[in-house]
């Protein structure tokens, strides 16, 4: 990620008062088709990383359970799919984000570090 998206995303976690938490080019996050499509709005949570992944889960409209929902992506890519999504992507395990163009909602769920 250039340095200006990284700002941005410092600028995020500074506003919600919490630590800087980079999500690296080469992990990949979870992603629903839903995201490529535009629809909204568009949601997103983080669990603890783990191997390749950066811990994030990001999907648009409807949740689903089912077990295509997500596909891997590479954070690297994120912005072909969803810039909207970019500034969120420093914040820290366990918070989730609520998006529209004109909609901001930003919170921390302890139970995203639940495991069972």
């Amino acid at each position: 990620m250039n340095e200006a998206v990284k700002a941005m995303q410092r600028q995020i976690c500074a506003r919600y008062g919490t630590v800087y938490f980079p999500s690296p080019a080469s992990l990949a996050i979870g992603i629903a088709e839903s995201v490529r499509s535009g629809e909204l709005p568009l949601h997103g949570l983080r669990h603890p990383p783990e191997g390749d992944t950066s811990g994030w889960y990001i999907w648009a409209g409807e949740y689903s359970e089912a077990a295509d929902f997500f596909k891997p992506l590479h954070v690297s890519h994120i912005e072909t799919w969803t810039p909207l999504a970019l500034k969120f992507l420093g914040l820290p395990p366990g918070w989730r984000f609520l998006v529209t163009p004109d909609y901001e909602n930003v919170w921390y769920d302890e139970s995203l570090w639940e495991t069972g």
